[in-house]
């Protein structure tokens, strides 16, 4: 009798160990998924709601989200899982408050760090600008296409997932948009044809 009790019990330690391993991954995967996605989920979120500590809230929010979730459900989709959840809360923040800011303002607050020599700032924020206001001048599923494509570096599947379109629809939109912005900018000549 001995014996199966020695097993059984050595089997719900080995459980309960598999459990606490999968728990220590999970706040792993977790930080690192924080780590990796924080950033740039913010700066996304921000042009969804129009608002920095908004779109902190919406990150945060989303965080809150995977903390809950299931891993094996997410894990091979986790960025588009993401972004898609980030969306959606920041869309809700913007629908709560009913405010919408130019694109100048939300420019303004993202701006972080040190600026390099003030001359070469200078040209940069002015070709900034300007491609800032080529941006903003594109469709809204365009603009936000590319921010994921460009800022979220999702593929165009995952867009696809966020965005509630098809993959080839994303290509569409990122192809007629990028082609816009350089005719655009190839009549200013600032693009060399």
């Amino acid at each position: 009798m001995r014996g199966p009790s020695v097993v059984g019990s050595h089997a719900g330690r080995s459980e309960r160990r598999r459990g606490e391993n999968f728990r220590v991954n999970d706040r792993e995967w977790i930080h690192e998924a924080l780590r990796r996605h924080e950033a740039p989920l913010i700066l996304y979120a921000a042009k969804v709601c129009g608002d920095q500590d908004r779109a902190r809230d919406a990150v945060q929010e989303t965080f809150l989200e995977l903390c809950s979730a299931d891993r094996r459900a997410i894990e091979g989709t986790l960025a588009a899982w993401l972004y898609r959840v980030a969306r959606n809360k920041a869309l809700d923040l913007r629908r709560k408050d009913h405010v919408m800011r130019t694109a100048e303002d939300i420019t303004s607050r993202e701006r972080a760090g040190p600026e390099p020599e003030p001359v070469a700032a200078i040209a940069r924020g002015e070709e900034r600008a300007e491609v800032l206001a080529l941006f903003a001048r594109l469709p809204e599923k365009q603009q936000e296409v590319l921010r994921l494509k460009f800022q979220g570096g999702l593929s165009y599947r995952e867009i696809a997932e966020v965005t509630g379109t098809t993959a080839g629809n994303v290509g569409f939109l990122i192809h007629v948009a990028l082609k816009a912005m350089r005719e655009r900018l190839a009549g200013t000549g600032r693009l060399a044809s």
